[in-house]
């Protein structure tokens, strides 16, 4: 039972950064905007909340000073894709780039440093039950990454701005047509995305690993990007395909460690292999979504396309 409990949290803990960043590109994608640079987001996130933690103690002004960081990221990268028209994927990648060398540099100051921990939402005697803690043991952000799991997906389905956002990204011309702004809902859409993002790297350095390291996200945004389209662009899925991701993850740690006799095959395969994972999946997105009419892919028709509107 012990192991089982651990085993729980483990999982539920690894899979909430990527869960958080899935949900914040499914919104970009259904908007018809494809942002590769979710790891570049991811990092620029966790040392501004970790930054932001030491410099005020207060680890929510962490988590809202990553969400500030991640949100000016994804901007500067609509600046390029939405008014200047630049290639979509390209500069997702360079995004990427610039978020993993701006992350390291700034990280420079803080290398050594602790940040604080959260406090508990609910009472600790609850948490103190090795039953109850499954339920009630977790950070805030696991409770706010299933919260935004419902709410992304009633706004996307129930909401009228849902409605305009799913319409941009089917048909952006048609939207346009009728007075609707595709660049503000796509720049709104791109934001909200490097939020979210900003958010799942803050819980690598201050949840996971509470002290800075270089890279500490560790390809976690390109899962969290292969996650939304495997999940067929549904927050419903997006939660179970983010579980189903932490099982392996944590199943992959385990048979290393020689903790579970029967994956014990996962300690002869080579380490290179799972640190080029996430990159193989990339590969694998974007060959699908370039074939999406032909796989029958539930994907926005608008997704990677730049909005050219009829002069």
């Amino acid at each position: 039972m012990d192991f089982l409990i651990a085993a729980i949290i483990t999982i539920v803990g690894i899979s909430t950064p990527i869960l958080l960043a899935g949900l914040g590109e499914l919104v970009v994608e259904k908007s018809g905007v494809l942002n590769l640079g979710v790891e570049g987001m991811m990092l620029v996130g966790a040392i501004a909340g970790f930054a932001a933690t030491v410099l005020t103690g207060n680890p929510w002004l962490g988590v809202i000073g990553a969400a500030i960081a991640g949100a000016l990221a994804a901007s500067l990268f609509g600046f390029f894709v939405l008014t200047l028209n630049s290639n979509q994927v390209a500069t997702g990648l360079a995004l990427t780039i610039f978020g993993t060398g701006l992350s390291s540099l700034i990280g420079l100051s803080f290398v050594g440093r602790i940040v604080p921990q959260f406090g508990s939402v609910f009472p600790p005697e609850l948490a103190r039950d090795p039953l109850l803690k499954v339920v009630f043991g977790y950070s805030p952000v696991v409770y706010f990454a299933l919260i935004m799991v419902f709410a992304v997906g009633w706004f996307l389905k129930s909401t009228r701005a849902g409605l305009i956002l799913r319409a941009v990204g089917e048909n952006d011309l048609s939207a346009h047509s009728i007075g609707y702004s595709v660049i503000g809902v796509r720049y709104a859409a791109v934001a909200f995305g490097g939020a979210m993002a900003g958010i799942g790297g803050a819980y690598f350095s201050m949840v996971i690993t509470p002290m800075w390291a270089e890279r500490m996200t560790a390809g976690r945004g390109w899962i969290a990007l292969a996650l939304v389209v495997f999940a067929g662009w549904r927050a419903g899925r997006l939660l179970v395909g983010a579980i189903f991701f932490g099982v392996l993850m944590w199943m992959e740690l385990n048979a290393k460690a020689g903790g579970l006799s029967f994956l014990s095959f996962a300690q002869y395969i080579p380490s290179q292999f799972w640190a080029a994972m996430p990159y193989l999946m990339t590969v694998v997105v974007l060959t699908l979504i370039s074939m999406r009419d032909r796989v029958g892919l539930n994907a926005p028709a608008c997704l990677g396309k730049p909005f050219l509107p009829a002069t």
